[in-house]
């Protein structure tokens, strides 16, 4: 969890950045229920395998991210990994639905986190990497890190 400007990070996806290439990022706020936000508050939220799904054409949804059942709770508690519907301005929504149908792209969550103490999900039109991008992606990084070695060796 780290801070910045008023940001307080829950989580975040850090795998989508090696499957995807980002075209386009939006911030969403998220439908939770009480023992939800609690339990984000205290960091317990995973955004591994989830993805964003269209429930007609007005509607878009985070499926399968695990915020997990918040521990005081007894009762009232919410499934761990149910749909959690996204609030966007209509026509971000009518945007990304029409990106989604043509050009094959898909809505990655990045991150969650509290602005404002607010829960806000960042969100991103997507484009799979192809294996060989994967392979480029490390070989730069791999050249950044010896180019860093040598940098820090001569001084």
């Amino acid at each position: 969890m780290s801070k910045k400007d008023g940001e307080k990070i829950v989580c975040s996806n850090r795998e989508a950045g090696r499957h995807y290439s980002f075209e386009e990022r939006y911030e969403a706020g998220m439908v939770l229920t009480g023992t939800e936000v609690k339990s984000l508050r205290e960091g317990q939220a995973h955004l591994k395998d989830s993805y964003c799904d269209f429930r007609g054409d007005t509607e878009l949804y985070l499926i399968s991210a695990h915020i997990a059942p918040y521990a005081l709770s007894k009762y009232f508690n919410h499934p761990p990994e149910r749909p959690r519907k996204l609030l966007l301005k209509k026509h971000e929504l009518k945007r990304l639905l029409g990106k989604v149908s043509e050009r094959g792209l898909t809505i990655v969550p990045l991150k969650i986190y509290f602005k404002n103490g607010r829960a806000k999900l960042e969100i991103a039109l997507a484009k799979g990497k192809k294996m060989y991008d994967r392979r480029e992606d490390i070989k730069k990084r791999d050249l950044q890190r010896e180019m860093q070695r040598e940098a820090k060796y001569r001084r």
